[in-house]
This record gives structure tokens, C-alpha cells and sequence, in this order.
């Protein structure tokens, strides 16, 4: 979403500072009472009225997308926690999954000693398979 203008900045607080409610200021412009209150507020505290650049920084993986799609193309059932290993990433496993993602490739989701499956349904499927089931 986009911030909005300085424009529009200045008109709110030109009214605002005029006297008029911050309800009247907020149906006047189209806008939430909530971000005119904000606005007056970082005014007051700080002096700013500037739009505030976006929160979200760029993805931390992408110097790394040559290496992760070849790691993964050459070892098909490679983890994550395998990747990062192997490549010696300081990034976190949500990051790689990320990555992955985005790349729109698949990985094995657990290593042969962390199985999904729970022991129970292990020993059902084990039973049903020897045939020795009791009804």
C-alpha cells in the first residue's frame, strides 16, 4: 500500500491545527481517525510528518538462489537443515524455505532418523502387513 502524500499531510494537519475534531478531519480526507491521531501524535513527538519508508526488507536469500538450486537439483532428497550446512548459510530454515519456494522447488521434509508417521500408526501398518490382525 502506498503512503500518502505530503500534500494530504499538510491539508489534515492544517485543519486539525485549526480546530477542527479529528473526526470531522478524518470523513473530511477520506482517511481513518486513527492514522490522523497517529499522525498528530509522531508530530508532536518527533517533529516528522514524512512518510516513513516500507517495513519489509528484501529478501536476504537471493545471493544465494544459484547455490541452493544446484545443491537441490544435485541431492533431490537434501533437508534444509542439510542446505544450510552444506552451503554454510547464516540464514534461518524459515529463510530457506522461502527460498525454496520461491524457487519452486521441493525438498525431502525429514532426515531417515525423524520420520513423520507416529508409532502407532507404525505398529497398525506393520501388523497389517504380517497379517497377524485381530478382530
Amino acid at each position: 500500500m502506498r503512503s500518502y502524500s505530503m500534500d494530504l499531510r499538510e491539508r489534515i494537519l492544517k485543519d486539525s491545527d485549526a480546530g477542527m475534531p479529528t473526526k470531522l478531519v478524518s470523513e473530511k480526507y477520506s482517511v481513518s481517525p486513527a492514522w490522523v491521531r497517529r499522525l498528530k501524535q509522531r508530530r508532536r513527538e518527533t517533529g516528522e510528518t514524512t512518510p516513513r519508508p516500507p517495513a519489509h526488507r528484501p529478501a536476504t536469500w537471493t545471493s544465494h538462489a544459484d547455490a541452493i538450486r544446484q545443491l537441490i537439483e544435485a541431492e533431490i532428497d537434501i533437508t534444509l537443515v542439510e542446505i544450510k550446512e552444506k552451503l554454510q548459510l547464516e540464514l534461518g530454515l524459515t529463510t530457506i524455505w522461502r527460498a525454496v519456494q520461491a524457487l519452486r522447488l521441493t525438498v525431502k521434509k525429514n532426515d531417515a532418523r525423524r520420520r513423520t508417521t507416529s508409532p502407532r500408526r507404525r505398529r497398525k501398518t506393520s501388523e497389517l502387513e504380517s497379517g497377524s490382525t485381530q478382530l
